[in-house]
This record gives C-alpha cells, sequence and structure tokens, in this order.
C-alpha cells in the first residue's frame, strides 16, 4: 500500500481549508471548467451557483446567486452567470453545482472561485 498524503488544512487558516472533490487537486483552468460544465449539460442536470465568504465557508449555508438555472443547455450562458457573481462578489468563494432532479441532489459540486481571505 502507497503512503497517505496528507493534506495540511485548518479551521483558523480559512485558504488551507477542502471543499469538494476537486479541492483536492490543482486549480482547473478555464478549459477544464468549460468541461466540467459541458458534463453537468449533458447529464441534464440543473446548474446552481452559490457564493459565501471564506471565514464562512466551512458551515453548511452558501448563498444562492439567483434561482438554479433550470433546463439551461448554453455552457457560455452559464460561465456569464458565474462570472457575473464573482463581479458581483470578488472576495467570497464561488461554487457552481448541477442539481440532479431525479436523485434530487447535487451531482457535481465545484468550488470555482477562492475568495481572498484576510
Amino acid at each position: 500500500m502507497s503512503d497517505m498524503q496528507d493534506y495540511k488544512s485548518s479551521l483558523s487558516d480559512t485558504s488551507s481549508r477542502k471543499f469538494e472533490t476537486f479541492s483536492y487537486l490543482p486549480a482547473m483552468d478555464a478549459k477544464q471548467i468549460r468541461k466540467q460544465i459541458e458534463y453537468i449539460v449533458s447529464k441534464g442536470w440543473n446548474p446552481g451557483i452559490e457564493h459565501t465568504e471564506p471565514e464562512n465557508a466551512r458551515s453548511h449555508y452558501w448563498y444562492m446567486w439567483k434561482l438554479p438555472m433550470f433546463g439551461e443547455t448554453d455552457v457560455d450562458a452559464i460561465l456569464a452567470e458565474v462570472e457575473n457573481c464573482h463581479k458581483a462578489h470578488p472576495k467570497n468563494h464561488i461554487r457552481l453545482l448541477g442539481f440532479d432532479n431525479f436523485a434530487q441532489s447535487a451531482g457535481a459540486a465545484m468550488v470555482i472561485y477562492r475568495g481572498k481571505t484576510v
């Protein structure tokens, strides 16, 4: 068995906190984010955008940016809304979710932008 890697994180260091699965990987570039959105759309999931202050990100409640984008299949429109949320809340973490109507859960969730910590 290989050695397990320890991801250094703590509640007091907000920049070290991990969120969804992708937060354990290097940050995604624009092309990789686009591919993830294409995947969400291909599964028929509804995109949703959430944001929160870095110091509050460990709680279970994130603010919803508008309503989920029910039935949206235009990747550029989804990316534009992510950008609008980021522009409106530049210091916040911005998370994209793919809501699965049938399982009634989030089939995908990823932090697209990490807010600035103080």
